[in-house]
């Protein structure tokens, strides 16, 4: 396990990682803990966070998880530019009360807090944090030239120093990313959600990973819920109730999974890294026994025909929109 050292021209990652935002410390501290041990034991060393989840604590509790453990045998990601100052697992979905801040300044300040909290000296990767037109709206070009003078300028001196391993791009929306991406020397994205069973309309950042050689980290295999848990009363679909539309795709994936013998969620932890720019699936987890199930349905077998069948009804689809 590497991570991007300078000069580098591709970042390795293990195909699977472990998202400590909401769902990984909705148990609480001792859970949390508990599952970080489990999916090292497990042979998964890569664990997201950001400065963002829970105030900071999540990067504090992962640092408390990690301590002691050989550097080597773990990868962290984590992100800069959007902050809040309470502790809540549930994500501000709407970017109400979070703080947005993609100066130089404030980025290597951020960076500074989270090598404290995480009880590390250097990064394996910082992310530009949720540069987003759904969240900043009408101010989003303002954000973004701020970012590209700013947070990037700063995060490309860490990178040279080696306190940062590789740079990259966080954001729901891959178009972010994407649009983002181009205007600099980035080592990954990271879009959430925008590239699974439902959503596949990123073939552009995908090509753009391909071509470039940033690794494509795929978040949210799950669309926050849906995907994992089939057509429940109250499914969540990226952090909302799922829609009748979403539901009626679901339905029709589930039965092409029943018919198979493979479970929905094994094929959607599996889809992303079917494609050739995806260098990882990072999951969200909230227990050891999550942790074991996941590893289990990712090397759980799924017959070719029944990825035929997924990709045909897909492509039969209409678009709709991740974020």
């Amino acid at each position: 396990m590497t991570s991007a050292r300078p000069g580098d021209t591709r970042l390795s990652l293990p195909p699977l990682g472990i998202g400590c935002g909401s769902l990984a410390n909705a148990d609480g501290e001792e859970a949390f803990r508990a599952m970080v041990g489990h999916a090292l034991a497990s042979g998964i060393g890569y664990f997201d966070t950001a400065p963002l989840y829970l105030g900071g604590q999540s990067e504090r509790r992962l640092g408390e998880a990690l301590r002691g453990l050989p550097r080597s045998q773990f990868l962290v990601s984590t992100k800069t530019g959007r902050y809040q100052d309470f502790e809540e697992p549930r994500p501000d979905r709407g970017a109400r009360r979070s703080r947005f801040d993609y100066s130089a300044e404030a980025t290597l300040r951020s960076v500074e807090e989270s090598l404290g909290r995480l009880q590390l000296d250097y990064l394996d990767i910082v992310m530009i944090h949720d540069l987003s037109r759904f969240i900043h709206g009408e101010h989003f070009e303002r954000h973004l030239e701020l970012a590209m003078c700013g947070a990037y300028e700063a995060l490309l001196s860490l990178r040279q120093s080696g306190i940062v391993r590789a740079i990259g791009v966080a954001a729901m929306d891959w178009r972010d990313c994407l649009e983002l991406s181009r205007l600099g020397d980035f080592d990954a994205v990271m879009p959430a959600g925008a590239y699974t069973l439902l959503h596949r309309e990123c073939g552009p950042l995908l090509d753009h990973c391909a071509a470039t050689g940033a690794a494509f980290i795929a978040a949210s295999p799950f669309n926050s819920g849906i995907l994992a848990t089939g057509t429940i009363v109250d499914a969540m679909h990226n952090f909302e109730p799922a829609s009748p539309d979403v539901v009626r795709r679901v339905k029709h994936l589930e039965r092409l999974c029943s018919a198979a013998g493979v479970p929905l969620s094994a094929a959607a932890i599996q889809f992303p890294k079917r494609h050739r720019a995806v260098s990882s699936v990072v999951v969200g987890c909230r227990s050891a026994q999550e942790v074991e199930r996941n590893t289990a349905l990712l090397a759980l077998p799924v017959p070719d025909a029944l990825w035929g069948e997924l990709e045909e009804v897909a492509s039969g689809w209409g678009t709709m929109s991740a974020a």
